[in-house]
């Protein structure tokens, strides 16, 4: 038997809170998008592969008819409310447990803890580096004493967490410098952001120099280590967020058993699976691009395991915002695993129970191992 599409047990290693509050038509639709601006007057969001899928699959977990026409659907949203389409979404979406991104729009979403209520599964937070630096800034520190309040900061933050994550790859890109920097370095790059944080409204980290230091006190820690790669909003410079530009880093802290996470991936998921073929403490998923490449999905989850070890790979959705994409992330998934191994099995290369034992490490396995889950 090949992994069943109704029963495989998942852990999603990655993803973000639902949006508190209705979000209303407009709002449902820039959360189907990675553009930050609204699709062209006279045309919808809905238009895609990600819009198209939730047509087909959530509206009957609505109570609609698969593929319902989108004003349709939306107003079955309003009919609900937002806490009963959560609640049905997430509860389908029959997920094990959550490891939740904790530094993305705080505000606006549900808390690992609300999360795990609305859903009925446990949530564990992911502490993002570059969210516990800024916090850092606006507190005041002076610039000689910033490495030693981020360690503090980082140590507190991640007292209850399963991982950590930096979004370097927007901040500046996967072709960073891969050595640790020196004290002085920190202190001096330290000064420079400290100064136009006081007299600028936001502290947004972009220092080269700051974003290794975060990256290497994380590795300092020994707690899984994601970094987004490939795909993303307009912040990122896709050609910078190729994971083959993380190498020498990789090579860097081999020898320190911190495992790296290489998160989403898509267009870089032979990258990324070569590097998690190459590297012992290297991993891999392609989270959110399953989502949103939509009926085109099996055909990138195969590809992704053209090379990488199936004791690598793991399951996420990188939902946000949307409770819709927490349950597509986990029924397609689920769906396009069972096709996938299933042509495997049908050829001949793959017997139904190697299938089985790989759908189970993908799917929850491999995340309950890297991240220590039984341990908590």
């Amino acid at each position: 038997m090949t992994a069943g599409a109704e029963v495989l047990p998942l852990i999603d290693h990655h993803c973000h809170g639902v949006v508190t509050g209705a979000p209303g038509g407009p709002g449902v639709e820039s959360l189907l998008t990675e553009s930050p601006w609204p699709a062209p007057p006279g045309t919808s969001a809905f238009d895609g592969q990600l819009g198209f899928a939730v047509r087909r699959w959530c509206a009957p977990v609505l109570g609609l008819e698969p593929s319902a026409p989108a004003g349709r659907y939306l107003e079955r949203r309003a009919e609900l409310g937002p806490g009963e389409v959560s609640r049905r979404l997430l509860r389908a979406a029959a997920v094990g447990a959550w490891l939740v991104d904790s530094g993305y729009q705080t505000a606006r979403v549900l808390t690992p803890a609300e999360l795990a209520e609305a859903s009925g599964s446990p949530a564990y937070e992911i502490v993002r580096l570059e969210s516990v630096a800024e916090r850092v800034a606006r507190g005041g520190t002076p610039a000689g004493g910033y490495a030693a309040a981020f360690a503090d900061a980082l140590s507190a933050a991640a007292a209850g967490a399963v991982g950590l994550k930096s979004i370097v790859a927007y901040r500046y890109g996967l072709d960073f410098e891969p050595r640790r920097p020196g004290a002085d370095e920190v202190r001096a790059a330290a000064g420079r952001w400290l100064r136009a944080v006081d007299s600028g409204p936001a502290a947004r980290l972009e220092d080269p120099v700051l974003l290794r230091h975060a990256i290497w006190s994380g590795v300092d820690l020994g707690l899984p280590l994601q970094f987004h790669v490939g795909f993303g909003d307009p912040d990122v410079r896709l050609h910078r967020a190729d994971p083959s530009l993380l190498h020498d880093f990789l090579l860097a802290t081999r020898d320190a058993g911190t495992p790296v996470m290489l998160l989403h991936c898509y267009p870089y998921h032979r990258q990324a699976g070569y590097l998690a073929h190459v590297f012992p403490h290297v991993y891999m998923d392609v989270g959110e691009a399953l989502n949103h490449v939509g009926a085109r999905s099996a055909a990138v989850l195969a590809e992704a395991l053209e090379l990488t070890p199936f004791h690598k790979m793991l399951y996420s959705s990188d939902a946000f915002g949307l409770p819709e994409l927490h349950y597509l992330g986990a029924a397609g998934f689920r769906r396009d695993l069972a096709r996938v191994t299933g042509a495997f099995v049908a050829d001949g290369a793959w017997s139904p129970a190697d299938a089985e034992r790989i759908g189970h490490l993908v799917g929850s396995a491999n995340a309950r191992r890297v991240y220590r889950l039984d341990e908590r």
